[in-house]
């Protein structure tokens, strides 16, 4: 249910910004808008000037007189702006019939519809714009001052690839780094598709470790095989008539050894311990200042009954931002997804990564949006800030049905002061439409056999 609602309040948002985009140009440059509508098919329910606020379908004879019925549809995959005069979504044609009237879209100048086509992108850019630039102002960016490898994931690429603990990254593909978090990004963000070089100190001896690119995950959470030494795995709670318990490990207890491997993160411990059920794990732990000696056995669910608080016990720094430092880098925000995007995309047509990596449809935005929103309103709002980024670079994009074919056709008609034959247009509208609608079965298939 959380992800039922957690989508349609996404795309609710979503759609609403991008037709906003086109309902506002198409008004501010002196076209009639007809239909405003959230959803495609049967209309559900709406509201307008001359029926009020209605259910079902308004009568065929309805004459809206100019006024713009508001409406929400049957199916919520996204919306349309229904602007006098022009051939879209709804695939009415009705008009050709008569003579353009002022207020019709065939009817503007080439740069107004181009305006009016482009509004919903502009919008959700706009959004996105919005969305960085407040979180780069009234949310502090915290960093870990840290480039000195504390634990690598057994079995990872990067521990086949000769990475290990205590050695220093200097770069990532020739580009220096200071901060963890700068490591991440240069590894999952900013060089996707690409192999890896990564320069480390070992000992006071600069060596480079070289990771070839389609043996990384292509999602940065499934990517966590790689943490910074300074933090520190501590007891937050122990269960009661738990083997912890049972071993006399109290909270507050830091673990520095485990079955004798050093520890340096949670799943460490429960790596060992899940892997070595009902069997006895010599242990090392801090308590205060004195280091003692313990042993416990996990059970037979490979549990000992513990809960844990880690912490990071280097330096992490927190960078604020002033209101026009946080606009700078709002723009370098959507620059930088922007070029994400379109890397992502160019690196599924080469084949260097699945597709079902890089797209998602209903069910992967319930999921995320859902996480999203379960992690805190800041990261829901994050997530709906690079969802409409998304589809802003995607509904440019020069493909029949999107605004950036009707862009084309537009800009086309400008260039030779006349109008496509609409028997041309309609055609291309229907190819597109039916690409569409089998490109969304395909990803929605995609979504479910990878539940």
């Amino acid at each position: 249910m959380n992800y039922i609602i957690y989508f349609l309040l996404t795309i609710i948002i979503i759609v609403f910004v991008h037709e906003f985009g086109h309902f506002i140009t198409a008004k501010l440059t002196g076209m009639r808008v007809d239909t405003f509508t959230i959803g495609f098919g049967k209309r559900l329910f709406g509201w307008n000037k001359i029926t009020g606020f209605t259910f079902g379908d308004l009568p065929e004879d309805f004459d809206g007189q100019g006024n713009t019925d508001y409406r929400f549809s049957l199916l919520p995959f996204g919306g349309y702006v229904k602007i006098a005069g022009m051939i879209d979504e709804s695939m009415d044609v009705k008009f050709l019939s008569a003579e353009p009237q002022p207020w019709e879209f065939r009817a503007q100048k080439t740069w107004k519809k181009a305006v009016v086509i482009t509004g919903g992108v502009a919008m959700n850019v706009l959004l996105a714009f919005i969305v960085f630039w407040a979180t780069n102002f009234f949310q502090p960016k915290q960093f870990y001052k840290a480039n000195t490898v504390g634990y690598v994931t057994e079995n990872s690429p990067f521990e086949k690839a000769g990475l290990q603990s205590h050695d220093k990254i200097l770069s990532v593909n020739g580009e220096q780094v200071i901060y963890w978090e700068d490591i991440y990004t240069k590894l999952f963000v900013d060089n996707i598709g690409k192999d890896i070089n990564i320069k480390i100190d070992r000992n006071g001896k600069e060596e480079n470790i070289f990771i070839k690119r389609n043996s990384l995950p292509t999602d940065m959470k499934k990517g966590l095989m790689l943490f910074p030494a300074g933090f520190i795995v501590a007891i937050d709670s122990v269960l009661n008539n738990s083997p912890a318990q049972a071993a006399g490990l109290k909270p507050g207890d830091v673990f520095l050894r485990l079955n004798n491997v050093p520890i340096f993160k949670d799943v460490q411990t429960t790596g060992i311990i899940s892997s070595n059920k009902e069997k006895q794990l010599p242990l090392v732990v801090m308590r205060g200042k004195d280091t003692l000696q313990l042993a416990v056995t996990p059970g037979a669910d490979g549990k000992i009954g513990i809960y844990f608080a880690e912490r990071f016990t280097g330096k992490v720094e927190l960078k604020t931002y002033g209101f026009f430092e946080s606009m700078y880098y709002g723009v370098t925000d959507i620059g930088k997804y922007t070029v994400l995007t379109i890397t992502m995309l160019k690196n599924v047509i080469v084949g260097n990564i699945e597709f079902s990596s890089a797209f998602g449809g209903p069910v992967k935005i319930a999921q995320f949006a859902a996480k999203s929103a379960d992690t805190g309103f800041t990261a829901f709002v994050f997530f709906l800030a690079m969802l409409s980024l998304s589809l802003a670079i995607l509904n440019i994009l020069p493909f029949p049905v999107l605004d950036g074919g009707h862009l084309v056709i537009i800009l086309i008609e400008g260039l030779i002061k006349r109008e496509i034959p609409v028997k041309v247009k309609v055609a291309i509208q229907n190819t597109g439409f039916v690409i569409l609608i089998l490109f969304m079965v395909f990803i929605i298939y995609n979504d479910i056999i990878s539940l």
